[in-house]
């Protein structure tokens, strides 16, 4: 992994402009790994760091949105626990599926942060407004986002990104303040 992404962080005032985080499943909310019972049913697991996050962002004011080129009951299911805004599952082609997103959401690219980690991620993450991948985001990736997580996907990460929105919006020391608390 590079020590560094491609591109410049993009400025606080461009951070504080994004109102949609748009997330990758596989390899960014999990850890890329997909278990199957005998029965067919497949299982994911999400940390709970995320899911706070995504309150405080909810909290704040801000939307999001799950789009991934797999889906999946587990999927479906966190997103409905979660209150995401808008899920987008199997989906491949995500450059058509994301400009969908933002003619349903009146949005344009650089209100969006994506996080991503493959490289048919790479479409999204060359036009929003805020590009992140993960440190196990395939090589090709690394060169066309602003910020790599600190956290590893699945363990975390998307709470990284979470924690740049809400500092950029002036808000994260209120959710300190308050101990995580509404």
């Amino acid at each position: 992994m590079p020590s560094v992404p491609g591109r410049p962080l993009p400025s606080q005032a461009a951070l504080a402009a994004i109102e949609f985080l748009l997330l990758d499943v596989d390899g960014v909310l999990t850890d890329g790994r997909i278990w199957f019972d005998p029965h067919g049913d497949e299982y994911k697991q999400f940390h709970v760091h995320d899911a706070a996050g995504l309150h405080y962002w909810h909290r704040a004011g801000g939307r999001t949105g799950f789009l991934s080129g797999r889906g999946g009951h587990a999927v479906e299911r966190r997103a409905r626990e979660l209150g995401v805004h808008d899920v987008i599952l199997k989906r491949v082609d995500k450059l058509r599926a994301f400009e969908e997103l933002l003619r349903r959401h009146s949005l344009r690219p650089e209100n969006i942060a994506y996080v991503g980690d493959d490289v048919v991620d790479l479409p999204v993450l060359r036009v929003c407004g805020y590009a992140v991948t993960v440190p196990e985001a395939r090589p090709d990736v690394f060169p066309h986002v602003h910020r790599i997580t600190g956290r590893s996907s699945g363990f975390g990460a998307v709470r990284d990104v979470i924690e740049d929105l809400l500092r950029a919006r002036g808000v994260w020391q209120a959710v300190l303040d308050k101990d995580g608390r509404s």
